[in-house]
């Protein structure tokens, strides 16, 4: 695992660089995820093709550091992905973000501008409001959530995200959450709409029918629908996640051939 001091966060970030072919794909996960947990299956599967990837922990999450005076901002960590990708002098890119991370991907990708071949983004918070987690989350105080609410939280759960979340600072998974049901302006559905980047959109089949889905689909920016999964597509159908990914990288093997 490779590490990076971000001045933006003051911390060190941690991530996988793993080997194989082609353009970088850069993996950002979700809130209280860490890519090093929930992507080597889609990297390895033999769908992905060996392509290069990055598996990025956000600061507090997974391995990276967890900074006490962070914000931990949809906006604040694009940033720190903007600073590690220049920090590796990779000028050509695939961005995939998932929930959360298809949020700050989206953010990212305006930052790092014709640097990004293709943005994916697989059920993003495109709106401000939040999900259901985030939502539940900040019901409570930081200073609450930070003392019972934490634990209380990572004890309810039973999915593969306890793996995970476990390993996430309670201010960091409160203030991601804060951020969520806050929201930006212009929202992340504008953002997304007006790069110039390829894009796509991925959804499981489980979370349909959904607005945000429809909305992008109408603008003619391509739908990918997972069958047999819901939100957490990649533990739950991982194989067609990764043959999913494959099939956008291929078709668009030009920058800016999107929408």
């Amino acid at each position: 695992m490779k590490s990076f001091y971000s001045i933006i966060a003051g911390a060190t970030v941690r991530f996988h660089d793993l080997p194989g072919q082609g353009v970088p794909v850069v993996f950002i996960h979700g809130l209280g995820c860490a890519s090093s947990y929930e992507y080597p299956r889609i990297v390895a599967d033999e769908g992905f093709r060996n392509r290069r990837a990055l598996l990025i922990d956000l600061p507090g999450s997974g391995y990276s550091d967890k900074p006490a005076d962070y914000s931990f901002s949809v906006s604040a960590q694009a940033q720190v992905i903007a600073e590690l990708l220049t920090h590796l002098h990779i000028d050509d890119c695939y961005l995939y973000g998932h929930s959360m991370g298809g949020s700050i991907a989206i953010e990212a990708a305006q930052l790092l501008g014709d640097r990004v071949r293709t943005l994916v983004v697989s059920e993003p918070n495109f709106y401000p409001g939040g999900g259901m987690f985030s939502c539940k989350i900040v019901e409570q105080t930081e200073a609450a959530f930070i003392a019972t609410g934490f634990t209380r939280l990572v004890a309810a759960e039973t999915t593969p995200w306890a793996g995970c979340v476990q390993n996430t600072a309670p201010w960091a998974l409160w203030r991601a959450a804060k951020s969520l049901v806050d929201g930006v302006s212009p929202d992340w559905m504008s953002r997304f709409l007006a790069l110039k980047c390829a894009k796509a959109l991925i959804y499981g089949a489980h979370s349909l029918p959904a607005s945000d889905a429809d909305e992008v689909a109408a603008a003619g920016i391509p739908l990918h629908i997972i069958p047999d999964a819901g939100h957490c597509m990649s533990w739950e159908n991982p194989s067609l996640l990764a043959e999913s990914l494959d099939a956008i990288f291929s078709a668009t093997q030009n920058k800016h051939s999107g929408p």
